[in-house]
């Protein structure tokens, strides 16, 4: 097991000027090396933390008809809940072992095409309310993330703000169900990279998290407890041009003899709005490093992906 750098955001939001570059230094420092960090003190708390999770546990321990009940395939698993082994990793045919729940934001930047009205669930009445106190605090810590990755990068610190506040983020609660049988190629959560522009992590209840490292090898993770995981995602690598790095991750099945125990994730994506051009900037382009990628927006290459892990058609 390896832990990942760890940075005290505070030092960030409430440090020194020289606190504050320090911070911006060692984020981006672990952004080109690694593309994870954990962070401590950013105001996310325990209390929560556990109460976020009690409610998804409630709504997860529901019969598959109930749960079921609350699945709109139209909205491509973007809202409400989301029935077990519909999603694969990218180019990965074996289906993942989960099923999950998602909200999107609950105050929109515009009246666009992303956004669809949250799911309430009769029988779990704080259900809604709860994901959405959580949704907004970690948008909020999300938004003084960008505000660092800015400034390493030479950019106006509120470079990212018209672009991510109001946008198309997404909580997602991940119930991985004990394992009964063999599972075959399946496993939790197939190699992949995120989506989105950075995703923020408060800690699983177990073990299974492994990034790939440069020198090709599996490496589990650990996090402080109450801390976040925080990893660079697709759009923002596309958006740096490869220079911040979006790293290959996954999530492991546990040993046959821990197969009946549950695993629950909950993961903050945070997307910007729809048009944001995801064009690579030009301090990023240079002749050692060409332009990687085409010019897309983030809607666009958000559709893209959901069509490549099999939940849109």
């Amino acid at each position: 097991m390896a832990l990942i750098p760890t940075l005290d955001l505070a030092h960030w939001t409430e440090g020194t000027e020289d606190q504050r570059k320090q911070f911006a230094a060692d984020l981006g420092k672990a952004y080109t090396e690694i593309g994870f960090v954990t962070i401590q003190n950013h105001g996310f708390s325990d209390e929560m933390q556990a109460k976020l999770y009690a409610e998804v546990e409630s709504f997860f321990s529901l019969d598959t008809a109930t749960k079921r009940l609350y699945e709109i395939s139209s909205l491509a698993g973007q809202r409400g809940y989301t029935s077990f082994g519909r999603e694969h990793a990218k180019g990965i045919a074996a289906k993942d072992l989960k099923e999950f729940w998602q909200v999107g934001q609950p105050e929109p930047a515009y009246n666009g095409p992303e956004y669809h009205d949250n799911v309430h669930v009769t029988e779990r009445p704080e259900l809604a309310t709860t994901c959405v106190q959580a949704y907004q605090q970690l948008e909020n810590v999300g938004l003084e993330m960008l505000r660092a990755i800015a400034t390493y990068l030479d950019l106006d610190p509120d470079y990212f703000q018209p672009w991510v506040k109001g946008g198309n983020s997404i909580l997602r609660a991940i119930h991985y169900p004990p394992i009964t049988e063999d599972p075959g190629d399946s496993v939790r959560a197939g190699q992949h990279e995120d989506i989105n522009l950075i995703t923020l992590l408060m800690g699983a209840s177990a073990e299974g998290l492994e990034v790939l490292n440069k020198q090709g090898q599996w490496v589990g993770i650990t996090a402080i407890p109450g801390a976040l995981v925080v990893n660079v995602g697709d759009m923002l690598q596309r958006l740096t041009n490869g220079y911040l790095k979006s790293t290959t991750h996954r999530v492991v099945n546990p040993p046959k003899e821990k197969w009946a125990s549950p695993r629950y994730s909950i993961p903050f994506f945070l997307h910007p709005v729809g048009k944001m051009p995801l064009n690579a900037l030009a301090q990023c382009i240079s002749e050692s490093r060409p332009k990687a990628f085409d010019d897309i927006t983030a809607g666009e290459y958000l559709d893209e992906r959901l069509v490549e892990i099999g939940l849109k058609k």
